[in-house]
């Protein structure tokens, strides 16, 4: 064996030990408005005025806004009345509130929410079931009932899709030619973000979101403009309740949530309602085959593990789901994005 000198491990495990640290401080700036106020401000603030006016201490501030220099989320320039600090490109684009990129509404998700459950990752790992009874006390049996415990949290939770489609939907819905699709049904559609982007790239098609009742009414009245008239509802449980026919069937980050046996179930009856010559597209981050990564991908699946029933798989995997279910000319994309598609035909 090798000397460990030989080994980098010192500097890795480090890094692996500071990644919630890394976390938790870009999701703390973002909840108390720091890249908001700078892009607002238009012009490069102190960490004194910062504290001012976030009502923050200035020496936590100070030690925030460096920290997140560090991160390259902020610039600082030194200058004769001390260090001003700027938001970089990236923040601006992705951390702020306002920009159609924003990723905060999914940062503030994952750090109200989803950090709560990992706490218990353990005891996932133990079991091999999701934690929702630990965190929040209530049943984990149902975790859509779970996850949309309030309507606060369920907004919350749309938001954060919806923000994560706006930078992955174009990608994956433009993998493949779906301009032959007219007839849509967009399967756990949720805020609607995937139906608008797709709407937009493929102006002949409508799209039919279908989702839970208080979903839908919460997509209707927050999410999807009342004019967008090529976007239509039907409220329903699609494990329970019938599913209309329709030329494509958009399944997107749906099958990761449940195991074989009710992805099977799922895939049956989209099969059987979907018309002759249609399909159905899978948006999901797949593994490698030999499941050695993408390391998001990884922590996507123990993600799963800890707030649903389900698991990340391989195209492989995804494809025998399909075949099983009847669908023929299974096609895989990878986006070299966070999600990939997946196409089979009826």
């Amino acid at each position: 064996m090798g000397s460990t000198e030989d080994l980098d491990y010192p500097q890795t495990i480090l890094q692996y030990n500071s990644g919630f640290l890394v976390s938790k401080i870009m999701f703390t700036a973002c909840e108390l408005g720091v890249f908001d106020l700078l892009l607002e401000s238009g012009e490069p603030l102190s960490s004194d005025a910062v504290a001012a006016r976030l009502g923050t201490s200035t020496t936590g501030m100070e030690r925030l806004l460096d920290a997140c220099v560090g991160l390259k989320l902020l610039a600082v320039e030194l200058t004769q009345e001390g260090a001003l600090y700027r938001n970089t490109d990236i923040s601006n684009i992705y951390l702020t509130k306002s920009s159609p990129k924003s990723q905060y509404h999914i940062m503030m998700y994952y750090s109200n929410t989803v950090y709560l459950c990992w706490h218990y990752l353990a005891d996932a790992v133990r079991e091999g079931r999701n934690q929702y009874e630990r965190a929040f006390g209530i049943s984990s049996k149902d975790p859509f009932g779970a996850m949309y415990r309030s309507e606060e949290e369920m907004l919350k939770f749309m938001a954060g899709q919806n923000s994560v489609w706006s930078i992955c939907g174009r990608d994956v819905l433009a993998a493949f030619d779906l301009s032959p699709f007219r007839q849509i049904y967009d399967l756990g559609g949720g805020g609607g973000a995937l139906a608008r982007e797709c709407v937009s790239l493929y102006p002949n098609s409508t799209v039919t979101i279908y989702d839970l009742p208080k979903v839908v009414q919460v997509a209707k009245e927050r999410f999807v403009p009342p004019e967008e008239r090529r976007i239509a509802f039907h409220e329903g449980d699609f494990f329970n309740n019938s599913i209309p026919e329709a030329e494509l069937y958009l399944l997107s980050k749906i099958l990761h949530d449940w195991d074989d046996e009710k992805c099977g179930q799922l895939l049956a009856k989209v099969y059987k309602a979907c018309k002759p010559g249609g399909g159905v597209l899978l948006v999901e981050s797949l593994l490698n085959e030999d499941k050695s990564g993408p390391l998001e991908t990884q922590l996507y699946s123990m993600n799963m593990l800890v707030q649903t029933e389900g698991k990340e798989r391989t195209a492989t995997e995804y494809s025998k789901l399909l075949e099983a279910a009847g669908f023929r000319e299974i096609q895989v994309k990878r986006t070299g994005k966070l999600y990939d598609a997946i196409l089979g035909r009826k």
